[in-house]
């Protein structure tokens, strides 16, 4: 059944999804039937996936071998990991700058990703998302109308909150 219009799009992707330029290479056959070596850069990156841009097209649902490097998580460490993975080419759409398309917009699947590997993946995507987080500045708060004083505000006097019928103050010794 068709999506009618102005209606929210579901979202059927199971795995957290993080923005991250991530070196990698694509192995996989265009068009030509050659073997060709795309070494590119991710988008964002999941456990169950990757998006990237490639200067050639791959058929989808063709076959590929992807190596990505991931950093190392510990701000110590300077090391990085290499993941070899296969995927499957999920979607391959023309980026147009002119008549004629230059960049495509690759999306991959992984398929037969170790656990341990889908482990290392989700625990990225996880400190990636945090390290987003907590660059990014809290917004300030910008009252769009001022607030009317309160008597008690005014006078001086201190606010007390209403207690209901038979309740007891609290007191600190």
């Amino acid at each position: 059944m068709p999506r009618k219009k102005g209606m929210p799009k579901i979202e059927r992707r199971t795995s957290t999804r993080a923005d991250a330029s991530l070196s990698m290479r694509v192995e996989g056959e265009p068009q030509n039937g050659t073997l060709t070596h795309i070494v590119t850069e991710s988008e964002n990156i999941s456990a169950s996936g990757v998006y990237c841009s490639s200067p050639h097209y791959l058929a989808p649902l063709s076959k590929v071998a992807l190596t990505i490097v991931l950093p190392n998580q510990k701000a110590t460490q300077r090391s990085r990991r290499l993941l070899k993975c296969d995927g499957v080419v999920v979607r391959c759409e023309p980026t147009r700058v002119g008549a004629r398309p230059s960049v495509y917009e690759l999306a991959c699947s992984f398929i037969g990703l170790d656990p341990r590997h889908r482990l290392l993946l989700d625990d990225f995507v996880t400190w990636r998302n945090l390290q987003a987080m907590r660059s990014t500045p809290a917004k300030k708060r910008t009252p769009t109308t001022k607030r009317p004083r309160r008597a008690t505000e005014r006078s001086g006097a201190r606010a007390t909150k209403a207690r209901p019928a038979g309740a007891r103050r609290a007191t600190s010794r």
